[in-house]
């Protein structure tokens, strides 16, 4: 959930959080945890936490971060944990980047306990997220790229309804469905070009343009959100589900066939 300056999920981690009841002695499970942020509030709530992410880079920073957690390398398509394992899964922001977001789903609701709480969260709608601006500037470097929130998709899966028929097809009993404002906070032009410029539409447009060219078209299409100190703010909208893992009955036994409908 590295996606923006640093702190920026603050009040979506807490909401994340508080939904999915994570407090002293909970099992949590965070898919693509990235460097542990989450984490490292979970556990200071007294949670008992696991995080997986394909990115070894990141893994590495999250066991820094959070020595007493569990972390490992993998892809949230296969996990590789037991069924019915944790009491809450969670999952920021991670579900946009897999190839198929319902086995993601699915695999979290099977390492889920019994109606243990799924949480996770997406992008907001297009018009609802300021940083659609950047996509925008660069429209003219690399037109294809016009409008996408840097790094991510199309946001299909914030279209309303989408991303409660895939939990609804993972087993998942949608319980709520919200929305988070996280403003992202760039104190002056240097920390907003490091940051924009170093993600996925930042160095697509870098390998087609020059350095300048793309600073000044990113410092022009973003004009209107410099504050009176000379600051950035872009405020950002993201949608939450918060579900409830199916009731799992016993494994059949050897040899049974029965397939319930």
């Amino acid at each position: 959930m590295d996606e923006g300056p640093q702190n920026w999920g603050a009040p979506l981690i807490e909401r994340v959080l508080h939904r999915a009841g994570v407090g002293r002695g909970t099992l949590l499970l965070d898919l693509g945890c990235g460097a542990g942020r989450l984490c490292r509030i979970a556990a200071d709530r007294g949670a008992q936490v696991t995080g997986i992410d394909r990115d070894a880079r990141q893994i590495k920073q999250a066991v820094t971060l959070v020595p007493e957690g569990i972390f490992d390398v993998g892809d949230i398509l296969a996990l590789p944990y037991p069924a019915a394992r944790f009491d809450a899964v969670t999952c920021v922001q991670s579900i946009m980047h897999v190839s198929n977001p319902l086995t993601a789903l699915r695999e979290a609701a099977r390492v889920a306990r019994p109606a243990a709480p799924v949480v996770v969260t997406v992008w907001g709608k297009e018009e609802n997220c300021d940083i659609r601006a950047f996509g925008q500037a660069l429209s003219g470097l690399l037109p294809r790229a016009a409008g996408q929130v840097p790094g991510v998709h199309p946001p299909q899966l914030s279209d309303d309804g989408r991303l409660e028929r895939l939990a609804q097809l993972a087993g998942i009993a949608v319980m709520e469905v919200g929305d988070v404002k996280c403003p992202f906070w760039y104190p002056n032009e240097h920390a907003l070009l490091r940051g924009l410029l170093g993600s996925g539409l930042g160095r697509r447009a870098l390998g087609v343009a020059s350095p300048g060219t793309v600073r000044r078209a990113v410092l022009e299409g973003l004009a209107r959100y410099r504050t009176p100190t000379g600051g950035y703010r872009l405020d950002n909208s993201f949608r939450y589900l918060v579900g409830s893992s199916p009731q799992k009955t016993d494994d059949p036994s050897p040899g049974d066939t029965t397939v319930s409908t």
